[in-house]
């Protein structure tokens, strides 16, 4: 059976992956979004449902910015493990700088307070449980902070106090950035994985084995094991990979990769998870995908896998809280939005911070996970003092978003179009309208976003093209990808008026993509 690459649209990298009995659990880097990493079940390996999200409150995740200069904060590389009845994710903050794990007896949660790992001065941790009952942590080290590669140490998982001196295992086969480790015990055999190359085009996964966990460890020779560079493949960066072994015995892995845009090398959906069968060489190195390439579209006899079917999500706000799509952009300010001021909208109370600040603007949105696609919503906003504002905005982050929008200056009722490029910030266009209602409109391709507007009458007007390369992460820079997002704002001051959205409707219009589905 037929099934197709990314597994997982959008933003979603770094994925990790466990299985338990018949269950397999993934999870998701989310850097500044707020709840932050995503979790997903499935029990096929390519469809995936997300049945929430680990770090769900501030005390878990605190994302106010010490260094605001620097973009794509927050969560770094968790992975995700299930030992004696009980799940662990261990992950790195990088806006407190600091690495830490938290448990649940249920993957749905509640998930406990952070255990931090006090002196820890590293990042992408991965927890591996041995037969014999020590629990080693292994580690990526900081740039410039001791030596570059791969370090191990071992903690008492119940404290999270670190039990021995942390040693350097493996320096990698000479790419730069050796990161995001796993280590798996196969046979009598430690195999350690990492990523190399760096998050961009010359992204890889290499592979050592060692009959010890602290090594030596021996390199594949035929490593690297994945990588896309150097090829016109549709999915390129591949990279950062996690091992998995299915009930039937067949070993997969997952791993993040990006989709460029045709005929150029720019990308803006992110980094996203894809999957690809792994096959076990004479020598006992692991071979993954089509002999260390990852394609598109596999062919594959394995009973797990099923179809995908079409994409359409209408979200009506009718809940008393919000599905597991949605994001803030860090943790929003206490009292900002609701679902239940006004029963089947989403309230939005706009604040001093807008889109443009390294503050937490007041923003609810959700990926974007198709090149081709519309969205549409309808807001319903009456502001009456200067500078409220309210819209639909297409962001990558405060330095790089596009947004129609709502506001009101001396008396008059506009919309607009405005765009911020970098240090360049410009209201495109402005409309003079009467309409304490109006459905803003989004079309999404490859290459453009068109925003537009039904008028009093019903019409739809076209108010400004925002270019897709502009908001690349190549242009924008950071490690996300495209959000759309509804926001409210007093551009300076708190608003006086609420904005209240009543839907957002999001349907693809990619032909070969499709939503996973239990």
């Amino acid at each position: 059976m037929k099934y197709t690459n990314p597994i997982i649209s959008g933003f979603h990298p770094d994925p990790s992956i466990c299985k338990v009995a018949e269950d397999y659990y993934l999870v998701t880097s989310s850097f500044e979004y707020f709840p932050g990493i995503p979790l997903f079940h499935s029990t096929d390996l390519v469809n995936w449902n997300q049945i929430g999200h680990v770090l769900t409150r501030e005390s878990q995740l605190p994302l106010t910015r010490e260094h605001s200069f620097v973009p794509s904060q927050g969560i770094y590389a968790p992975t995700i493990r299930h030992h004696n009845g009980r799940f662990y994710v261990i992950t790195t903050n990088i806006t407190i700088r600091k690495s830490f794990y938290v448990w649940a007896d249920n993957p749905e949660g509640p998930w406990s307070e952070p255990i931090f790992l006090e002196g820890l001065m590293g990042y992408d941790p991965s927890l591996f449980f041995d037969e014999d009952g020590k629990v080693y942590l292994t580690y990526a080290s900081f740039p410039g902070i001791g030596p570059e590669g791969i370090l191990q140490t071992e903690i008492d998982i119940e404290s999270g106090k670190i039990l021995s001196e942390s040693q350097l295992i493996w320096e990698g086969t000479g790419g730069c950035s050796p990161e995001g480790p796993h280590l798996y015990r196969v046979n009598d055999w430690y195999y350690l994985m990492i990523a190399e190359g760096g998050t961009e085009n010359g992204h890889m996964v290499t592979i050592s084995k060692s009959k010890n966990p602290y090594g030596p460890f021996e390199s594949n020779p035929y490593n690297p094991i994945l990588s896309n560079r150097s090829t016109k493949l549709p999915i390129q960066a591949t990279g950062h990979a996690d091992l998995v072994q299915a009930t039937d015995g067949s070993w997969w892995a997952v791993f993040l990769g990006i989709r460029p845009v045709k005929s150029t090398k720019l990308h803006h959906l992110g980094r996203e998870t894809n999957l690809a069968p792994v096959q076990w060489s004479e020598q006992g190195w692991p071979v993954i995908g089509s002999n260390g390439r990852a394609d598109v579209i596999y062919d594959t006899k394995s009973k797990l896998l099923n179809n995908r079917i079409p994409w359409e999500e209408k979200e009506d706000f009718n809940n008393v809280s919000l599905s597991p799509v949605w994001n803030f952009y860090r943790n929003p300010p206490l009292g900002s939005w609701s679902l239940t001021d006004k029963p089947g909208f989403l309230t939005l109370y706009g604040q001093p911070c807008t889109l443009n600040d390294t503050e937490s603007p007041i923003f609810v949105g959700r990926r974007q996970q198709h090149f081709n696609c519309d969205v549409s919503t309808l807001l319903n906003f009456t502001p009456s003092e200067d500078g409220e504002e309210a819209g639909l905005a297409v962001f990558m982050n405060e330095n790089y978003h596009y947004e129609i929008a709502k506001t009101v200056r001396q008396g008059k009722s506009l919309i607009l179009f405005r765009r911020r490029i970098g240090s360049m910030l410009k209201v495109e266009k402005e409309i003079e309208v009467d309409q304490q209602t109006v459905v803003f409109k989004l079309k999404s391709t490859d290459k453009s976003f068109t925003f537009s507007f039904l008028t009093a009458a019903g019409e739809e007007e076209v108010i400004g093209v925002g270019e897709t390369s502009f908001l690349s992460t190549q242009i924008a820079g950071g490690f996300t990808g495209i959000y759309f997002a509804l926001y409210a704002t007093g551009n300076g001051k708190s608003s006086t008026t609420p904005a209240h959205f009543d839907y957002f409707n999001y349907i693809s219009n990619d032909e070969s993509e499709g939503r996973s589905k239990l």
